[in-house]
């Protein structure tokens, strides 16, 4: 009965969530006549709508709330003058007031609603079934992308749908590999989300119109000695423009008719860099909007696809900063469709969602009890990553001293072994000695004495000096993490503009495909 009952649910929401189509498709035909045979609800269809012409779907890997929340705190704290005096412990505030949270701008849009992300194997899925949910409205197991369980049924895609059916252009960018399990769920369908080459070629395949962020996984093939021909080229013989220099991504336009931007300053696992990491002269993700919004924009309209890729991993290795920063990155994005919509009011529809929780983030730690020092992430002056490949790799070749480190440690994080009482990065003896104890590992790889189960607590997967000084730096801010990994918690789903309201309510994720796919008619 509970499956039976959460069937009829689902097919009563399909029903009433219609917008835009003036005669039911065949999804919502059936969908009706489940509901009607069940006796379970009335059916019932909306009035006619209007179909956006232009859709944005922003997705920031690993975002949820507190992702949201956290970095809309940060924000607020840094521009609220007396932030630290406002604080629960102390005795006497004098009069501070705390000015709270600074809204990023897809907190004001008009429609909120949220998620639920569970995948056919998992309450704490993975970013290729849940992106799978979010495109084709169907369940898989976690690693598969448009799929079924089985690994034999493929799924249609909401953007495949769109470009065959409407004639709408599509655009996918990521701040990650372009071939990477979010990206993928928008044109690939594959068993495997490791099946990089395959899932290459199917974006080739596609013929979608504009592809821009991280470089491609295993381009050559998944055999270094026996290769495939390049992807790359491989694109370039179908048809595609590549430009892998900022230079010529600038002189993209329009009449490329289809293009792959890859970006110049390709970082850790051939992904754009950390916005911790990105300077004034890179760009950011952002200007991969804008310029795809040149390149697709024309009378049919187009459907983007937009994943801030990089709050996912900043948040598998605890990494709040990070996290910070490309979530600001991601807001900045949406700003540029924000703009556009200004001029497109009557036709445009803009999406903020997450396909998933990751570290299990929360604002708050059992040392700082009620008190928050957000500020302090302020400290952090590199990320994770670039701390690991500039810093830390270094260290090993050269057996850097750990006083020698700790001077490092206080110019890129803050972290201090004296100064001024009351000064919240100085370090603690436990800490100390955390840092100590990691760095052993890191460097000389001596044991630490502790099980293993408490070292992966400690540490994951991620080098051992570097999470450390993550984790206490997070702690003395007020923030920390559960996890190295995702969880199970809801997503925001924020919507501005046309047929925004449908996306009101508490629903399952597959609801956002089938929300979208009734609004624009397609089948």
């Amino acid at each position: 009965m509970k499956r039976l009952f959460t069937g009829l649910m689902a097919a009563s929401m399909a029903v009433t969530s219609l917008v835009g189509c003036s005669t039911s498709n065949a999804a919502s035909e059936t969908a009706a006549a489940a509901v009607e045979t069940k006796a379970a609800v009335e059916t019932s269809v909306a009035e006619e709508g209007t179909a956006p012409k232009y859709v944005f779907l922003f997705i920031g890997d690993g975002m949820s709330y507190p992702q949201i929340q956290s970095t809309s705190d940060y924000l607020g704290a840094l521009n609220d003058e007396d932030y630290f005096m406002a604080q629960p412990s102390l005795e006497d505030n004098e009069g501070a007031i705390l000015d709270g949270p600074e809204y990023l701008n897809f907190m004001n849009f008009e429609t909120a609603g949220s998620a639920v992300t569970y995948d056919s194997n998992s309450f704490a899925p993975d970013s290729a079934s849940t992106a799978t949910s979010i495109s084709t409205g169907n369940k898989t197991y976690s690693g598969s992308i448009n799929v079924d369980e089985t690994g034999t049924v493929s799924y249609e895609t909401i953007t495949e749908k769109v470009h065959e059916q409407l004639g709408m252009k599509v655009g996918v960018i990521s701040s990650v590999n372009l071939n990477h399990a979010t990206p993928a769920a928008f044109y690939a369908h594959q068993a495997s989300r490791s099946s990089y080459y395959d899932i290459g070629l199917e974006m080739i395949d596609s013929g979608f119109e504009y592809f821009a962020g991280g470089g491609l996984l295993k381009p050559d093939g998944h055999d270094k000695d026996n290769p495939s021909e390049n992807l790359y080229d491989l694109a370039e013989a179908a048809g595609y423009k590549v430009t892998k220099t900022q230079a010529d991504a600038e002189t993209v336009t329009a009449d490329d008719e289809k293009v792959i931007l890859i970006d110049e300053n390709l970082a850790d696992s051939s992904a754009m860099a950390y916005e911790l990491d990105r300077t004034e002269d890179m760009w950011a993700l952002a200007d991969y909007v804008e310029k795809g919004i040149e390149v697709l924009d024309n009378e049919n309209g187009f459907f983007m696809m937009c994943e801030g890729g990089k709050i996912d991993w900043a948040c598998h290795a605890n990494d709040a900063a990070s996290t910070i920063h490309d979530t600001e990155a991601l807001a900045d994005a949406v700003q540029v469709a924000i703009d556009f919509a200004k001029d497109h009011a009557d036709e445009t529809l803009i999406l903020v969602t997450g396909d998933h929780e990751t570290g299990g983030l929360t604002i708050g730690f059992a040392g700082t009890d009620y008190d928050t020092y957000l500020t302090l992430l302020e400290s952090q002056k590199i990320s994770f990553a670039k701390y690991d490949s500039d810093y830390v790799a270094a260290y090993k070749e050269n057996k850097t001293s750990f006083e020698d480190v700790l001077k490092d440690i206080e110019t890129l994080f803050g972290l201090k072994q004296s100064g001024d009482e009351g000064d919240k990065l100085v370090l603690t003896e436990y800490e100390l000695d955390q840092l100590k104890t990691a760095y052993e590992k890191s460097i000389n790889e001596t044991e630490t004495g502790y099980a293993e189960q408490a070292e992966y607590v400690m540490y994951g997967t991620y080098e051992p000096l570097t999470v450390t000084i993550t984790h206490i730096l997070n702690n003395k801010s007020g923030v920390s993490f559960t996890s190295y990994s995702h969880t199970g918690l809801p997503v925001a789903v924020l919507a501005d503009g046309v047929n925004a309201e449908v996306f009101d309510g508490y629903y399952d994720n597959t609801e956002i495909y089938n929300k979208l796919a009734d609004m624009l008619c397609v089948q």
